[in-house]
């Protein structure tokens, strides 16, 4: 194989042809473009590892309300629907990198955006092609629509927008972000997203796993009484 084909292997993998369809293009056998494929993907991996780079961004996702809100096609202002579920503040972001052919390394991040930041943090996850797929269908599991893709720059603003909000109130990340939180690459602080809520006031809504004392007990302090909004269920306000 020529450096020539290589060349235009790689030109035509990085359009997302497969190997069967670059192999069938350039007149050459499917086992050749997937071994040269496989090959510079290691090759590539291994420089990022020894120079203590990252991995490549192979993809990276949020939940479709929080996408179509934040960052909405241009000319198509977000639905009353995508607002209602941008301002209840729940935001889960995914990035996954490709560690080599085939081998890709996920991280994904719960967000609060109203009020408490990240509420939780997993990974990193090493998976397949076809694992990759099957993580990413359970992250996103309990969402009645897709997830729609993102730049690194969004999943980003995001994440440390989110992150930043949180801590001027007073609130810490969840344990498991810290280990992973290079995962998402450097952050331009120019880079930010709005927080809060719709009046531009901290919004706390009540889950599951919350301390609701705690978490109102901190928001008088930081931003005081009447300066905040609270959305709790029943059953959180009978425990009060």
């Amino acid at each position: 194989m020529t450096p020539e084909q290589q060349q235009e292997i790689l030109n035509l993998r990085a359009l997302n042809l497969t190997p069967k369809q670059i192999a069938r293009k350039l007149g050459l056998r499917n086992a050749e473009v997937a071994t040269f494929l496989r090959q510079h993907a290691d090759q590539t991996a291994l420089a990022q590892q020894t120079t203590g780079g990252l991995d490549p961004i192979d993809r990276c996702f949020v939940n479709a309300k929080i996408s179509r809100y934040y960052f909405p096609p241009e000319g198509t202002p977000a639905s009353e629907d995508d607002r209602a579920g941008a301002e209840a503040g729940l935001a889960l972001v995914t990035v996954v990198r490709k560690r080599g052919y085939n081998r890709y390394t996920i991280c994904s991040y719960l967000l609060d955006l109203g009020c408490l930041g990240v509420k939780d943090a997993q990974g990193p996850r090493q998976a397949n092609g076809s694992e990759c797929e099957q993580i990413l269908a359970a992250i996103y599991d309990a969402f009645d629509e897709p997830p729609q893709a993102i730049s690194l720059e969004q999943a980003q603003a995001i994440v440390f927008s989110a992150l930043e909000y949180a801590q001027k109130l007073g609130f810490s990340p969840h344990a498991d972000f810290e280990p992973i939180r290079d995962f998402l690459g450097e952050w331009d602080p120019n880079n930010r997203i709005p927080c809060g809520g719709k009046d531009g006031k901290p919004f706390f809504f009540c889950g599951p796993y919350d301390n609701p004392r705690a978490v109102i007990d901190t928001l008088t302090k930081s931003v005081g009484e009447g300066n905040f909004n609270v959305i709790m269920p029943a059953e959180a306000i009978e425990d009060w």
